[in-house]
């Protein structure tokens, strides 16, 4: 069909653009939370290519573009990450997600006033902690998104695989100080720590499976003389739903108050990150990138991973609309993934191919949903019947 013809030729006419923001993310890495060049990159960019746009949305790095047909339709969301890692950079390929979601978006626009609906580039900053999508969602941004897609670089062509909430606890540790050689003075803050991490070790055994306990020692003391008045631990707590990880969570407080019992010690407790829920499969929309990966040649297409690993806070948005986070490779199994070499890839000749099959593949998605009131209903029962409790 002539449409989706139409998609192709706007993503190949502008791919150099796409990959020169790209390539200015790559060479301007920015962590979490102080993207604030990259807002003004990719915003330039979205004004540039005819979107009404809002900086600073929601979160001081966060923006979202907009598009409205004159007639009515859904409404789709691209999703742009682009946070870096420290010292590595783009280890994550964040930068070459956002250049999918700007061309995907892009894409849609030039074809949506045939159609009908409204295009949304959602620029959703610090996934690696901070996790920018969960703020969104709380703030109603995805309340009224028909669909919500986006694409991360890999090693492989996947349609996604589910993930693990997470819960990031800091417990933090107050005692006396004391002269070691009067050790009777004090109370030990460093003893309510490292009972509290054995404690919470010995919940291993009795926890569910695909469950993880990664903990820390923060603070333990200054000087080995000296009876450590403050001590703290950081946790992330895994789980396959945020309600186990929850009930999880409560078990190790338990774990903490006994080890400040026997010591004689206080504590206190906070999230000291972002809590991420689990990724909520939408199968319909896993199928309809199958399809699209198949049309477009790509080989080795890995189903949906149904053993939750890893945490996204694009899982807040699954459970907010129907989504879609599949994977698309641009680089060999042999590079490891938050490397430089994975950053690397991002500028290749497979970052730019994987750039031009990510966004045909996911603009093409959207207009299948559009122009198919059944399709984007399969997709929209399943969503509602998942989140039934």
């Amino acid at each position: 069909m002539q449409i989706y013809d139409n998609l192709k030729k706007n993503v190949n006419k502008n791919v150099d653009y796409y990959m020169s923001l790209v390539k200015s993310m790559y060479d301007n890495p920015e962590v979490g939370n102080e993207e604030f060049e990259t807002m003004e990159l990719l915003c330039n960019a979205l004004c540039n290519l005819g979107f009404e746009v809002k900086k600073e949305f929601i979160v001081p790095t966060g923006f979202i573009g907009e598009y409205s047909s004159p007639k009515t339709g859904p409404t789709i969301a691209f999703l742009c990450e682009y946070d870096a890692l420290p010292e590595i950079g783009h280890g994550c390929g964040h930068n070459l997600i956002a250049g999918i979601g700007i061309a995907s978006g892009t894409a849609l626009k030039s074809v949506i006033d045939d159609i009908g609906g409204t295009v949304l580039i959602v620029g959703t900053p610090a996934e690696e902690n901070f996790g920018g999508k969960v703020s969104m969602a709380e703030a109603g941004v995805f309340d009224k998104v028909d669909v919500a897609l986006m694409l991360h670089p890999s090693t492989h062509n996947s349609l996604g695989g589910k993930t693990q909430a997470l819960n990031p606890i800091k417990f933090e540790f107050f005692g006396k100080n004391a002269h070691g050689c009067t050790p009777q003075e004090g109370k030990s803050a460093l003893d309510a720590a490292v009972l509290s991490y054995i404690n919470i070790n010995l919940l291993r055994q009795f926890t569910k499976e695909n469950t993880h306990i990664h903990g820390i020692f923060k603070n333990g003391g200054s000087a080995a003389n000296v009876i450590p008045a403050y001590a703290s631990l950081e946790y992330y707590f895994r789980g396959e739903t945020m309600d186990y990880v929850q009930e999880l969570s409560k078990k190790a407080m338990k774990c903490v108050e006994g080890a400040c019992l026997a010591t004689e010690t206080s504590f206190k407790s906070l999230i000291y990150e972002c809590p991420y829920e689990d990724m909520l499969i939408n199968y319909e929309l896993t199928k309809l990138l199958k399809k699209k990966y198949e049309e477009l040649g790509l080989k080795d297409i890995e189903d949906v991973d149904e053993t939750p690993t890893g945490s996204t806070d694009m899982g807040s948005v699954s459970y907010k609309c129907p989504s879609l986070h599949g994977y698309i490779k641009i680089a060999d199994s042999s590079v490891n993934g938050h490397s430089k070499e994975m950053a690397q890839a991002t500028i290749s000749s497979q970052g730019k191919a994987a750039l031009i099959n990510g966004a045909y593949a996911l603009s093409s998605i959207a207009v299948d949903l559009i122009c198919n009131d059944s399709l984007l209903k399969k997709v929209k029962d399943e969503f509602k019947k998942s989140t039934e409790k």
